[in-house]
């Protein structure tokens, strides 16, 4: 069949061939992401794939949604769309690998002010890389040009994933104890959060952020670009040989606000801060910024983008398991009893 083609809706700003050029363009990213369960290829009108249970009892789903937030701009002003998209897959994968679920799918949403289908297959590029890194299959999508409403340069990213962990396998905060440890893994940046607190620091509108900067070793746009790590197999690694009592995904909030969530009513986190390797980049927000320390840890991940909660027994092995598996693991803290939050001491 002829594919179709309005005159009338391309004067309006919306160019339905460009949309199909992108999805030519981004197929082979999409195929790249392909695991056991995909039924469907891309263009239909739903992502379909099998569920694989065996070994799996009581499967539940676990779902997670999120996007990539004002980094984005930092992306418009560079010029560079190839990693926003791990970004995307990241802060949503991430999330749900805190349940003990293993991702399975991941969709993406991408709003532009207008469709260039090179730039679209860059982003869609991102994205796959990120899916393969969280082992999840982009099983679908949606590119909605929305002239007038983005401007044409602009650009918004969002997704969501779908994973699976049998009921009684499932990671819960109510197991954590006094005496339990607090395992931190690094992270490869400012991730995607608190960009609005960045943006404002470097006043990036107005700052050339391709100069090399000697305290970074890089520029300032290659450091704040650098794409969220991802950490789905490492922990999925962990869990086959260590019992997991909680992890918390460090994102926006920083350290006070997501390490509770790690927590039960009876326990408290306290972190070494001496044993957290603060990131050059986070040295310049706060030296630039003038900020307190407080905040910082308040906002940023500060170093440390994932924390693992097991017994004091399993730690040296969950570390051995984790720097094996390719991460910067450390010991950063312990749990006590006490009212629910964290002590940076």
């Amino acid at each position: 069949m002829e594919k179709s083609f309005s005159e009338s809706y391309k004067a309006a700003g919306v160019d339905v061939t460009a949309g199909y050029k992108a999805v030519e363009l981004m197929k082979e990213h999409v195929a790249r992401t392909a695991v056991k369960g995909v039924m469907s290829s891309i263009g239909g009108f739903g992502g379909l794939f099998s569920l694989d249970l065996e070994g799996i009892q009581k499967p539940v789903l676990v779902s997670g949604t999120d996007g990539v937030g004002t980094k984005l701009r930092i992306a418009f002003l560079t010029g560079k769309h190839d990693t926003v998209g791990i970004d995307c897959v990241a802060m949503c994968v991430n999330d749900i690998i805190c349940c003990g679920a293993k991702p399975l799918i991941f969709l993406d949403y991408l709003a532009v002010g207008k469709n260039y289908p090179e730039r679209v297959a860059n982003i869609v590029k991102g994205v796959a890389d990120g899916c393969v890194q969280g082992g999840c299959a982009l099983v679908g999508g949606e590119t909605a040009e929305m002239p007038g409403f983005y401007p044409e340069d602009e650009y918004d990213l969002a997704g969501f994933s779908v994973g699976v962990v049998d009921r009684d396998k499932i990671i819960d905060p109510a197991n954590v104890r006094p005496g339990d440890v607090i395992i931190g893994l690094a992270s490869s940046g400012v991730h995607s959060n608190g960009f609005s607190l960045v943006r404002k620091v470097f006043d990036v509108e107005n700052t050339d952020l391709n100069a090399y900067n000697e305290k970074l070793g890089c520029s300032l746009g290659e450091a704040l670009l650098t794409p969220t790590r991802i950490y789905v197999k490492p922990i999925l690694k962990l869990m086959e040989e260590v019992s997991i009592k909680a992890i918390s995904h460090v994102t926006g909030g920083g350290f006070y606000e997501n390490i509770p969530r790690a927590l039960n009513e009876n326990t408290k986190a306290v972190i070494d801060k001496s044993k957290v390797d603060v990131l050059p980049i986070f040295k310049l927000i706060q030296e630039q910024g003038n900020i307190p320390e407080r905040d910082m840890f308040n906002t940023f991940n500060m170093g440390v983008g994932m924390c693992v909660i097991v017994a004091k027994e399993d730690a040296e092995k969950a570390v051995a398991i984790l720097t094996e598996a390719g991460e910067k693991a450390t010991v950063i803290g312990e749990i006590k009893e006490g009212e629910k939050g964290v002590e940076l001491c």
